[in-house]
């Protein structure tokens, strides 16, 4: 019997992140065989997750360009993946989230007549403008999608509510927690020795991220004021920013930090030395998404500079707050927790509701499934919560 071709396809670091656990159990189940495709999208980000995980792609568009916009990227993406495509004939197409590169890959195949699987899909802010452009990518990938891999209740009633058929949709959990574990379990070393004292330091550290367009201009401004005033105001806690490459990133918040002895600027840190600083952070200040998944599996509170977000289940939860990008709020809300126990525990005790790190495993279930009903599987227990449970059930696993 032939075995299913399965191809990934992924592109940032972030897809490469939450495909990297679901490629390496591809890669050892003998159901399938797996070919796996980078787009090149981010480039150096990309090459340092594979590195962690051991993967070596079969295939890289490379379609990176300085200065590219996000037209030129989905061109490049559909006109080099489409030869692709056409000579290997996966009998399934795996891509994630919500980046150019899943939504172009996603339509290259739908034009193919091959199945798209999106995993972690589902995910609705509600506000189409933000975050941008995924809100709108993803919204996209589900109408191309033949099976949606939800990460959660509130995603798979998302896609019910737009029309969704209930049994094309399977609740899996998110990836992403399985790759922090085998993260955070390597302990990478750093390779920065300003980053590495002050992990060593035994001092309190806040970790911050921001990069989003929504963010870019004046309210980016704010953040770095923002940063610079919680550096005077404690400067026994430790400010660590691995800043984005973008220079429109870099000149809106840097000037503000220049000269604050408790604050450390660092070029972006790979995988596994950003997991390894999270491990050792307080809280986590930030605009991404993927940090709202992660940091409540290691007792993070995450204080989330957006307005909205497509990850409400861990505001729900309380390991995450949205506090919007007003400088005064920022301020604020970072004082509350250092200087709160009380807070600062129910935040960092709080319940993380984005999976057990055991959603690969049903990634590669649900995928045989569609591809071949009469497989067998071996579909892990959950081992969850009942609602969950029942609503996994439900949703066709």
């Amino acid at each position: 019997m032939t075995r299913p071709l399965v191809m990934t396809i992924y592109g940032t670091r972030p897809e490469a992140i939450k495909v990297a656990p679901v490629i390496t159990a591809l890669e050892a189940d003998d159901r399938f065989d797996s070919l796996t495709v980078v787009t090149g999208q981010h480039r150096e980000m990309l090459d340092q997750v594979n590195d962690v995980f051991g993967i070596v792609p079969d295939h890289d568009l490379d379609v990176m360009s300085h200065g590219q916009t996000l037209g030129q990227i989905f061109a490049r993406v559909m006109s080099r993946l489409d030869p692709i495509l056409e000579a290997r004939r996966p009998d399934a197409v795996i891509v994630q989230g919500d980046t150019s590169t899943s939504t172009a890959a996603a339509l290259a195949a739908f034009y193919r007549q091959i199945p798209v699987v999106h995993l972690e899909a589902g995910l609705r802010s509600g506000d189409i403008a933000s975050p941008f452009p995924e809100e709108a990518n993803r919204k996209i990938t589900s109408q191309i999608a033949a099976l949606h891999l939800a990460p959660t209740l509130r995603s798979l009633a998302n896609l019910v509510a737009e029309g969704v058929q209930l049994e094309n949709i399977v609740v899996t959990g998110n990836t992403v927690i399985d790759a922090l574990h085998l993260a955070v379990e390597h302990r990478t070393a750093f390779t920065d020795p300003a980053v590495e004292r002050v992990a060593a330091s035994g001092r309190r550290i806040v970790l911050v991220t921001t990069h989003r367009r929504e963010n870019w201009g004046a309210a980016m401004e704010g953040v770095g004021r923002a940063l610079a005033r919680i550096a005077e105001r404690f400067p026994d806690v430790e400010i660590v920013l691995p800043v984005h490459r973008n220079p429109v990133v870099r000149d809106a918040v840097l000037p503000h930090l220049d000269g604050l002895p408790n604050v450390t600027v660092t070029e972006p840190l790979g995988y596994g030395e950003f997991t390894h600083l999270l491990s050792v952070s307080t809280m986590v200040l930030t605009d991404s998404g993927g940090l709202q998944e992660e940091a409540p599996s290691l007792g993070k509170p995450v204080l989330v500079m957006r307005d909205n977000t497509e990850r409400p289940e861990a505001v729900e939860a309380g390991t995450a707050r949205l506090i919007g990008t007003a400088e005064e709020r920022i301020v604020a809300e970072v004082h509350r927790l250092l200087t709160n126990d009380a807070a600062y525990a129910a935040m960092a005790q709080a319940v993380n509701p984005y999976g057990d790190g055991r959603s690969a495993g049903r990634v590669l279930d649900a995928t045989a499934r569609m591809l071949a009903p009469a497989l067998p599987d071996t579909l892990p227990d959950l081992d969850l919560d009942e609602e969950f449970t029942a609503a996994t059930a439900e949703g066709g696993v």
